[in-house]
């Protein structure tokens, strides 16, 4: 690594749709907050360099906070295949245990033509590996910043995954030039 680099990782605003769903990347952003959106804004630095996820709620939350991101891959979210567009009732009564089994070890287990949580850990390493140093502003979704804290503090995907990230929530991760220092997780 080059320098220090400090991310600034939020959240996606709320889905646009039904709760309880696997949402796909398809899925619109609730943008009506404005300010919740303004009051996240005033928190960003100045001139930094925007990446977002390929999904349409994470484009549109960093466009209605006015930044110009790069659409990356590696900081999508975690690919639960089958079951993506799903209800989990309706995967837990379809499937029972087998549905109630996957959640007994989430980090490392991967849904039927999906990723583990492990698997989206990895993809994130690279991105954050082409990352170039100074102010990056990340618009991604909660595993995705998950998956991140799981990197900077040297966490096992299960522990990781016991983070709560809401949406429209700001988390500041540094990465130094041999280190990383947690600033703030899931802050308002």
């Amino acid at each position: 690594m080059q320098g220090e680099t400090q991310l600034w990782l939020i959240r996606h605003a709320p889905v646009d749709g039904p709760r309880g769903v696997i949402h796909a990347p398809d899925a619109p952003a609730d943008l009506g907050d404005a300010a919740a959106f303004a009051a996240l804004r005033a928190r960003l630095p100045a001139g930094a360099f925007a990446v977002c996820s390929p999904a349409r709620r994470t484009r549109e939350t960093a466009a209605r906070l006015g930044l110009d991101a790069i659409e990356d891959e590696a900081f999508r979210e975690q690919d639960f295949g089958d079951w993506t567009g799903r209800r989990h009732s309706e995967l837990e009564a379809e499937l029972g245990a087998a549905y109630r089994g996957f959640w007994n070890a989430p980090g490392s287990n991967r849904p039927p033509g999906g990723e583990s949580f492990a698997d989206q850990i990895t993809r994130a390493r690279a991105g954050l590996a082409r990352l170039r140093s100074g102010d990056a502003v990340l618009v991604v979704h909660s595993g995705t910043i998950r998956a991140i804290l799981a990197i900077a503090l040297d966490l096992a995907p299960e522990t990781a995954l016991r983070f709560v990230i809401d949406p429209l929530s700001l988390t500041r991760i540094d990465r130094l030039e041999h280190a990383w220092r947690v600033v703030a997780v899931n802050g308002r």
